[in-house]
C-alpha cells in the first residue's frame, strides 16, 4: 500500500472558528454514543480538587458530555449537576448517572447566583468564549468557590503517538505544560498533572477517531480516506493485527483558580 502524505502538526491550542455559530455547529456534530463509548475516563484523584477541605461539596459539572468527569465526582461523594450545549448529550448523561442535568452554556449555565462550590469544564474550556465563561463563573460560584478546568491529551512527545493523532485529526492536543487562559477574576491556584493509559484494539482506535468532531462534520470520501490512513499506519506501518492491543498513552492536567 502507498504511503499517504501527512502534513505539518497544527499548532494551534485550542479551536477556532470564523463566528460564534460555526463554534456551536461544531459542537453539536459529537455523536453521544459513539463519544461515550469511546472516550477514557479521569483519574479519580481529580475529585480531592474540588475544594480546599476535600470535603463533599456541591459541583456543577459544564460542557459535561457524557459524564466522564461528573462520574468520578459522584463516585467521590459530591454532590453533582450537569449541563451541556448539546440536548442530545444532557439526554444521554442523565440517562446514565441520573444527576440532574439540563442544557446550558458556559456563558450561560441557568444557574443561581452563588449556588455552587465548583464549577468543573473537563476536555471542554477551549471551545467557549472564555471571558464571557469567566464572568458567568464568577456570578454562580459561592465565596471561597472553585473553578476547575481538566484535560485528558494523547502524549504527543513520542512521535508515533504524533503522527497517530495527526491521522486522527485529534484537535484538542494541548501541549506539556500548558496553562488555560482564563478570564478575571481568577487566579491558578492548584495543579495537577498526572499520566494514564488506554488499552484499545485496531478497531478501537478507529471508533476514537470516530469521536471526534472533525469524523463527525467529514463527508464520506474524507471519512473513507482517514479510514485508509489509519488502517495503513496500524496494520502496515505498525504491523498489527486486528485483535492486537494498542496502548494509547495520555497526560491529564488539571486547574484549580479561585477568586483573586
Amino acid at each position: 500500500m502507498t504511503s499517504p502524505v501527512f502534513f505539518k502538526a497544527s499548532a494551534k491550542t485550542s479551536p477556532s472558528f470564523a463566528n460564534p455559530q460555526l463554534r456551536r455547529e461544531a459542537g453539536a456534530a459529537f455523536s453521544a454514543a459513539d463519544y461515550d463509548a469511546i472516550r477514557p475516563g479521569y483519574p479519580t484523584d481529580i475529585a480531592s480538587l474540588v475544594t480546599r477541605e476535600h470535603a463533599p461539596a456541591t459541583v456543577a459539572d459544564g460542557g459535561a458530555g457524557t459524564g466522564q468527569l461528573s462520574a468520578v465526582l459522584a463516585a467521590a461523594g459530591h454532590q453533582v449537576y450537569a449541563f451541556d450545549p448539546s440536548a442530545g448529550m444532557a439526554q444521554f448523561l442523565h440517562q446514565k448517572l441520573g444527576v440532574p442535568t439540563w442544557q446550558a452554556s458556559a456563558e450561560a449555565t441557568g444557574l443561581a447566583d452563588q449556588s455552587v462550590d465548583c464549577l468543573s469544564y473537563a476536555q471542554a474550556w477551549h471551545w467557549f468564549d472564555i471571558a464571557a465563561a469567566s464572568r458567568e463563573a464568577d456570578r454562580v460560584l459561592a465565596p471561597g468557590g472553585r473553578l476547575l478546568l481538566v484535560w485528558n491529551t494523547l502524549d504527543v512527545s513520542r512521535p508515533e503517538i504524533l503522527r497517530l493523532a495527526r491521522i486522527m485529526h485529534s484537535g484538542d492536543i494541548q501541549p506539556a505544560g500548558f496553562f488555560p487562559t482564563v478570564g478575571a477574576p481568577w487566579q491558578l491556584a492548584d495543579t495537577l498533572r498526572t499520566t494514564m493509559v488506554q488499552k484499545l484494539t485496531v478497531d478501537g482506535v478507529h471508533e476514537l477517531m470516530h469521536s471526534r468532531s472533525y469524523w463527525q462534520r467529514a463527508n464520506q470520501r474524507m471519512r473513507n480516506r482517514l479510514t485508509g490512513n489509519l488502517n495503513w499506519y496500524l496494520l502496515d506501518f505498525w504491523e498489527k493485527s486486528r485483535t492486537d492491543t494498542i496502548t494509547l498513552p495520555y497526560r491529564t492536567d488539571a486547574f484549580v483558580y479561585e477568586r483573586s
